[in-house]
């Protein structure tokens, strides 16, 4: 197993069998970010993406109430407007380092997932939720807006006019709700969340690492542009990850009738 929980306050990482679990842990604040934590979390992901142990990472929250409850109001109420779009470009920057990991990565949705805590799951790949969990986008009920990507990961999940809904009205929604849009994978009782989301994590470790690293890649860059450019954003990954001893050692594991032995490479 690997860890670095010695080396950060907010975070805990520890890997093994190349799932990495990054835990946010700031129980006694409902695991509220503020800079300090989002520094952590970067910390965090970027042990994430050198680990060579590391597969997949699933983010969660400690304690059984919330994921993240939300930014810290005490730091959002001191901020000025230099301060706030400061503040915002950090945190962005934060979470397009999770979306861009080149791992697949989970957000295990343990408890509250509210405002920053929300967007932070959005910058996952794949969302599990425990049940009886509410999770939504409740800024403007403070006269702000979601400024870690909330704007534009959930439309562009969810559709326009269910984020916009969700965003607007402010209010959150239920997990059977949040299933029916596509904002989560899976939902599943808190003391089986632990497991559907391993399942998850474990079915992907399977495959190929350079091939989920393109695959995403694609889905990312192709969803973001025109048909016509996203089928050659996936013509040129496919003629890259064909230069791979990993493709070779998976197609020859298949003729051979054997499990393959991926070395990313």
């Amino acid at each position: 197993m690997t860890s670095m929980s010695a080396d950060l306050e907010y975070v805990t990482y520890a890997c093994a069998d190349r799932i990495a679990t990054i835990t946010v842990n700031r129980p006694d604040k409902l695991n509220a970010l503020n800079d300090a934590v989002m520094a952590d979390i970067d910390a965090a992901f970027a042990h994430a993406k050198a680990d060579a142990d590391c597969g997949v990472v699933v983010l969660t929250g400690a304690g059984e109430k919330a994921f993240v409850a939300g930014a810290d109001i005490g730091e959002l109420a001191t901020q000025t407007v230099r301060g706030g779009k400061a503040k915002s470009l950090r945190g962005q920057a934060v979470l397009n380092n999770i979306e861009n990991l080149g791992k697949p990565v989970i957000a295990m949705i343990n408890g509250f997932a509210l405002g920053g805590g929300l967007e932070l799951a959005l910058a996952c790949h794949i969302r599990t939720l425990a049940a009886e969990t509410k999770i939504g986008l409740p800024e403007v009920g403070l006269s702000i807006i979601p400024g870690y990507g909330g704007t534009q990961r959930l439309p562009r999940i969810v559709g326009r006019g269910r984020a916009l809904e969700m965003i607007l009205t402010g209010k959150p929604i239920r997990p059977d709700t949040a299933l029916d849009f596509g904002l989560v994978n899976r939902v599943a009782p808190a003391e089986e969340l632990l497991e559907v989301t391993l399942k998850l994590a474990k079915a992907m470790l399977g495959n190929g690492p350079l091939a989920l690293a393109m695959a995403m890649e694609s889905v990312l860059r192709g969803t973001e542009t025109s048909l016509e450019e996203g089928l050659r954003i996936e013509c040129d990954l496919f003629g890259i990850i064909s230069s791979t001893d990993d493709m070779r050692e998976g197609l020859n594991a298949f003729l051979e009738k054997r499990r393959p032995d991926y070395k990313g490479l």
